[in-house]
Parts: structure tokens; sequence; C-alpha cells
């Protein structure tokens, strides 16, 4: 179930957001994801948020699909970049080896630790063999809310690193930076590339 507190902020600025993005064009993470995928494979945007990610993947070639919790994003990702989403939380994914990848772009990162485990699950059942699962994180320890009123966990690269092991994932890649979010505050991330193996 997704955190109301959270949606109310991205709600409420949704527009706001989608603004911060300017650059029409994968950055290294997602260039990554989609080389990783075979050409014209099925995937889905995780936590798609306003869907320029969906997008360029499927400028890319990539089938790609997008979900995300917030009324508000799904109708700027639909305005804006030709984008439909289905406006559900990560518990609803429920299939079994439709998708050649799965992008959670710092969007499983608004879950609550206790429910990882299966969310990941959910995410290994649904990708093929081999599948490719991109997930971006704060690191840190802990869960808390940020000055907006949104909820964060936040992991150690051993930390998230042990779960996707738990859920059937080998780590492929993994990068480390910091950047300025909506709230104003630079915060350091960690963005893992993983292929099912399970």
């Amino acid at each position: 179930m997704a955190d109301r507190e959270t949606l109310r902020v991205y709600g409420d600025r949704a527009a706001d957001y989608a603004d911060m993005v300017t650059q029409m064009a994968p950055d290294r993470h997602l260039q990554s994801f989609i080389d990783a995928v075979p050409r014209g494979g099925k995937v889905m945007d995780l936590g798609c948020g306003h869907g320029r990610s969906t997008a360029l993947m499927i400028d890319a070639g990539l089938n790609a699909e997008a979900l995300d919790a917030s009324p508000e994003f799904a109708e700027i990702a639909r305005k804006k970049f030709g984008v439909e989403v289905e406006v559900a939380g990560f518990e609803t994914l429920n299939t079994k080896g439709e998708f050649d990848g799965v992008f959670a772009n710092f969007s499983l990162l608004h879950a609550p630790k206790a429910d990882m485990p299966g969310h990941l699950a959910r995410i290994a059942r649904a990708l093929r063999p081999d599948g490719i699962f991109h997930i971006g994180l704060k690191t840190g320890e802990g869960e808390q809310r940020d000055t907006l009123g949104r909820f964060y966990a936040y992991y150690s690269d051993v930390e998230v690193t042990g779960l996707l092991e738990d859920a059937g994932f080998s780590v492929i890649s993994r990068d480390f930076g910091a950047e300025k979010g909506l709230d104003g505050v630079v915060a350091p991330w960690i963005v893992l590339l993983a292929r099912k193996t399970a």
C-alpha cells in the first residue's frame, strides 16, 4: 500500500518534479538498462513518476509498460510524454515470467523496509529467466520522512545486495553518487543493475 502522505506531496508537486527533468536523452543508468535488455524486450517502469524514462525506453524500441500510484504523475506522463500509466501500487505487480526487465528508479525507496522482500520477490517472479532489474535507492540507515513529508527507507550497499541475492538476483554493476532532490537536499544514492539467476 502506497504511503498516503508521500502520494499527497507528489500530487501537490508533480508539475514541479516534472519540470526538474530537462534532459530528453537516457542518462547512463537508463542507457545501461536499455542496453542490457534484449532488443524489443518487454519491460516495466515500476514507479514511473512523470513517465520520461518510460518514453525513452519506448523510443529505444522496448515494449514498455508503466505503473505509478500517483494519478497526478499518470496525467503528466500521458500529456507530456504520451505514456499511459496504470495507477496502482508496487504490490499489484502480480505476473509470472512476463518481463525482460523491470526498472525501479528511486521508487521502491518509498516502501517500508519490511515490505521490500515481498516487492523484490514479486519483481523476480514477474521477470523471465535472466531478466534485468534496475534499482535506485538513497543510502543511509533506517526510515524517516523528509522535510516535505515523503517517507523514505535508506539502505547500505551490503544491505540491498543481500536483499537482491535473497530474491534470486546477481548484481551486475553498482554506481554511487549524490544529487539534490525535490526537497533541495543533496542526498547520497546507490544504483544497482542485477540479473535474475534463480
